[in-house]
């Protein structure tokens, strides 16, 4: 039976991965590989688990030969945003990649697809410009309805609404400058870009690590704009103010929790027993002495347990906001 349709199949149609060992009917992944290729998804993972498709097995999954192009576009594509000195043709309709290495001296820059022969700058990444420096790169294009350039003056306020509302909601990769659409469905600002895999924050379009939104940036997690200076400063300056205070609160509760919960818990796990456990073969006393002996162990490996954790997360909460937060107050 294949675990996505539920239909029962016969032994031939299960294909095999090289990724991993989950199975699962040729059309379910037929029908899957279809979707993630036309959402432009190029690190394709397995229905079952994180473990990533190999090409091999999407080609030979892929019966269509208009997907099998467009995958190994994007993973060129992909491949190649990844290299810092590749540059895109800014020619219309013109999608070729051009690998520069140490052109910084001579930016001069020229598209090598047959037909189309345009030169551009290496730094700018715009047409060239021998007489002028590097123009400050273009705003990125309208993202309104093209409907709304045909707007009469006075519906345009109504238009730049529109405009405004869509750009909100549609913004560019900040590494390989590709469209992404973030449905305002209340879901969080990290994004992940699918074509080169850039994880930026939705706010401030910059590429971030998984602590960003723990940092004093302004960026949150939720939401549609950062903070403001003002109240970011404030909330600096309460983290530094009120460190102390907040800290010793959290370690006198972390502390006689840890201490006592431990044995707490042993003892209950112990005096519970679990599944094919042998409790119901031993005697009272023997039980009795199971537990205590379970709780006196934690009792000694409890203040352990306690003094690590509180002797390793205070110094790196300190290190952080009298580090990391004070150097971004004074900026």
């Amino acid at each position: 039976e294949c675990p996505l349709c539920l239909l029962p199949q016969p032994p031939e149609a299960f294909p095999t991965l090289a990724s991993c060992t989950h199975r699962s009917c040729r059309a379910c992944l037929e029908q899957y590989l279809r979707i993630a290729v036309s959402e432009s998804r190029v690190q394709v993972a397995c229905p079952h688990c994180p473990a990533v498709l190999q090409p091999a097995d999407v080609h030979r999954l892929l019966a269509e030969p208009a997907l099998r192009d467009k995958y190994e576009e994007f993973l060129l594509r992909r491949l190649l945003v990844a290299d810092p000195g590749t540059r895109w043709c800014p020619a219309p309709d013109c999608s070729y990649a051009v690998i520069a290495y140490g052109c910084a001296e001579c930016p001069r820059l020229t598209c090598g697809r047959e037909g189309c022969g345009t030169e551009f700058c290496y730094h700018c990444r715009q047409p060239w410009h021998p007489n002028g420096p590097c123009a400050p790169a273009p705003p990125a294009p309208s993202l309104a309805n093209p409907a709304a350039q045909l707007i009469h003056p006075e519906d345009s306020a109504h238009g730049e609404t529109l405009a405004q509302a869509e750009a909100e909601d549609i913004k560019v990769c900040p590494r390989c400058s590709a469209f992404i659409m973030k449905i305002n469905d209340g879901s969080c600002n990290r994004m992940n870009c699918t074509v080169c895999g850039c994880l930026f924050c939705w706010l401030c379009l910059q590429e971030i690590s998984d602590v960003h939104f723990l940092s004093p940036s302004g960026c949150t997690f939720w939401g549609k704009r950062p903070w403001s200076r003002t109240r970011k400063i404030l909330w600096q300056l309460g983290m530094v103010l009120g460190a102390p205070m907040v800290i010793s609160l959290v370690a006198g509760i972390a502390v006689p929790v840890i201490t006592i919960g431990i044995p707490i818990y042993m003892g209950r796990k112990v005096l519970a027993g679990g599944p094919g456990s042998r409790r119901s073969s031993l005697s009272g006393c023997q039980q009795c002495l199971s537990v205590t002996s379970s709780v006196l162990l934690s009792l000694f490996v409890s203040p352990i347990i306690t003094a690590v954790t509180v002797g390793v997360g205070v110094p790196l909460m300190l290190t952080y906001i009298y580090g990391v937060v004070v150097l971004s107050l004074c900026r």
